[in-house]
């Protein structure tokens, strides 16, 4: 699958609807309503581009479906579906896989986060600046009123999420987000959730592919009549969190048809290569004198320049594989390292070479003088090294791109 184009700005001429706003529910009989039309009042009022709302019911059992329908009559820009089955996820994907509008939201129907915070959510997508839109009620400037309870397990959540999956975002379950419709075409296919834990898989498949999460702070008032059922959501979310740290250490995240095929980074782009290339020799270098100095009095020198050489050697080809040239998962992983053995020995042969020489000339040479003349020579391997990850062992994302489209 061909990767995702440059992000562009909607036109200011758009005459179909910009912005869906999904509010999903289930046995909201007593909020929809008025919920609805104070959300249709304010987009009215204050959204610049045309809009829809779409009521997505998942299964409710009482005067839900009547009540939306009602109102689907009565506002020209309101429509709803009704799923057979119940959970935010499925209906989340079932009316974002449905809409034409080029950016796709959401808010939970309770109206929690002050709906002045929607317009600052979606103009990022809207001016093509980023691909991903999210609230945030853990970020500096934000106003939440909320129990200790919630709010304790809301941070405790988040916590955990950052130490588990690494994740950048601050606040992965605020039902309030945005994302363009190029970005959920090929997103929501690859989220396998269908409930609570929908927001998060969604948010760590689109930061691990690279893709441009925008936070906004919003205010943020909990709903004391809240029917969440903690202990069964916490639950499924660390069900969910074991799922994705799975999938992430086996590297069978999909996420290779979300990347930018304009992006210059990881794998695009000489002069950013190089630096990420440079930044990670330098780390190399450093790691490999430690190595080379804690060994010395044990290994001697050829052994010791060896043994640190192919131990920073293993870990170089594993970074810049990642971090310099864009590639994920164990697809051609022991090819990788394998081809980067046989560069590792260029290094071998110069460095090795440089310290005979030194110890040909002098046969005593001072420690400063040994391990400068080695620093050295490793330096000089850089380039050729450089060269040969580029054009041999990580081709570039042009040459494949290529490859591709010649396919």
């Amino acid at each position: 699958m061909s990767q995702l184009p440059f992000r562009t700005p909607v036109s200011a001429h758009h005459r179909e609807p910009v912005l869906d706003v999904v509010v999903p529910v289930f046995n909201e009989e007593k909020d929809l309503e008025p919920s609805v039309r104070r959300l249709h009042a304010h987009l009215r009022e204050t959204f610049p581009y045309p809009f829809r709302i779409t009521v997505a019911d998942n299964a409710s059992t009482d005067e839900t479906p009547r009540i939306a329908a009602q109102l689907a009559a009565e506002l020209p820009e309101l429509e709803w579906l009704r799923l057979a089955e119940k959970g935010r996820g499925r209906a989340l994907h079932a009316a974002w896989s449905g809409s034409r509008a080029p950016v796709l939201a959401y808010v939970d129907v309770d109206l929690s986060t002050d709906l002045a915070a929607l317009l600052p959510l979606v103009a990022p997508l809207i001016s093509g600046h980023s691909d991903i839109a999210i609230g945030t009620r853990l970020a500096r400037g934000s106003r939440v009123v909320r129990g200790p309870k919630r709010e304790a397990i809301s941070r405790c959540y988040n916590a955990l999420l950052r130490s588990t999956l690494a994740v950048g975002f601050s606040d992965a379950q605020c039902g309030f987000k945005a994302v363009r419709r190029d970005v959920a075409e090929r997103l929501l296919p690859l989220v396998k959730d269908s409930g609570w834990f929908f927001d998060t898989e969604l948010l760590v498949i689109a930061e691990r592919a690279g893709l441009r999460i925008h936070e906004v702070p919003v205010d943020w008032v909990d709903d004391p009549d809240s029917r969440v059922d903690i202990l069964s959501t916490a639950l499924a979310d660390l069900r969910g969190i074991a799922r994705i740290g799975r999938e992430l250490a086996r590297g069978t995240l999909p996420t290779a048809s979300l990347r930018r095929g304009t992006d210059a980074s990881p794998s695009g782009g000489l002069v950013g290569q190089l630096l990420r290339f440079a930044a990670v020799g330098a780390v190399s270098s450093l790691g490999y004198v430690l190595l080379y100095v804690a060994l010395r009095p044990i290994a001697g020198g050829q052994a010791a320049n060896a043994l640190a050489l192919l131990v920073c050697a293993l870990a170089n080809t594993a970074a810049n594989r990642r971090l310099t040239f864009g590639l994920r998962g164990r697809t051609g992983a022991l090819r990788h390292q394998a081809q980067g053995l046989l560069v590792f020995t260029v290094g071998l042969a110069l460095t090795s070479g440089s310290l005979a020489l030194l110890h040909h000339m002098t046969p005593t040479p001072s420690r400063t003088t040994e391990v400068g003349v080695l620093v050295a020579a490793n330096l000089a391997a850089t380039l050729v090294r450089f060269l040969l990850f580029r054009a041999w062992v990580f081709p570039t994302r042009r040459r494949r791109e290529a490859e591709e489209s010649a396919i």
